[in-house]
């Protein structure tokens, strides 16, 4: 059986279970009908999650783990990989989450914390600017909304295409950057998350979200003035 990831830029990514084994008793509740907590809780009831939990679960979050994938490593082609790898992960796992209601936040972690077992593994230490460097501008909390997979309606065009060109300028960051202010920015970490999380001080973690966010804004600035 296939699953799609949906990919930000329309990329249809196939996910197969065959790795996930077992006879699971079936929902006596339609599962389209739950909230998001009661599916972890549901997926939490048995030795092994309800298959059709577990797809539904699958389809509300798998757009999420495929941006934050996407925004991580732009330029990896093995991401629908580390996308199936996610939710293996999740399927063996999700009896460990204690809060249900913060199945999100846990999954963020899940995948930020594959994508850095990846990153170690390929040892991609690409850092030439000093960024343990004094920085003489505020780090500031400059929102930078990451646009949704789908554009509303009343979205104009000048909107839609200020978010191609916002994705295309994190894409272009230097890794270190990229990965700082996506787990700032889209994942919502605190800094001492960050730097737990990416092994180093919390003052480089600071510079390199200023430093990110400074690059964004020079390089959108004609959208940000319009």
């Amino acid at each position: 059986m296939y699953y799609g990831l949906v990919h930000p830029m329309t990329t249809s990514i196939p996910i197969t279970w065959s790795r996930v084994e077992g006879s699971i008793p079936s929902v006596h509740i339609s599962p389209q009908k739950l909230p998001n907590h009661e599916l972890v809780e549901l997926c939490q009831s048995g030795l092994q999650p309800d298959k059709t939990a577990f797809s539904e679960l699958l389809r509300r979050y798998q757009s999420h783990v495929d941006r934050v994938l996407y925004h991580l490593a732009p330029d990896w082609d093995d991401r629908s990989d580390l996308a199936q790898e996610v939710w293996i992960r999740v399927y063996r796992n999700i009896n460990r989450l204690q809060e249900p209601i913060k199945f999100r936040g846990w999954l963020s972690r899940i995948t930020t914390n594959l994508f850095y077992d990846e990153l170690r593994k390929r040892k991609r230490h690409k850092s030439p600017l000093s960024l343990d460097a004094p920085l003489s501008m505020e780090d500031g909390e400059v929102s930078w909304e990451i646009a949704c997979d789908n554009p509303r309606p009343d979205d104009s065009l000048t909107t839609q295409e200020f978010y191609q060109q916002l994705n295309t300028a994190i894409a272009d960051l230097p890794e270190a950057f990229r990965t700082t202010i996506v787990l700032r920015e889209i994942e919502g970490l605190a800094y001492e998350e960050i730097a737990e999380m990416t092994g180093v001080s919390l003052g480089t973690v600071k510079s390199r979200i200023a430093r990110a966010r400074s690059r964004l804004q020079s390089q959108l600035q004609a959208y940000l003035q319009s």
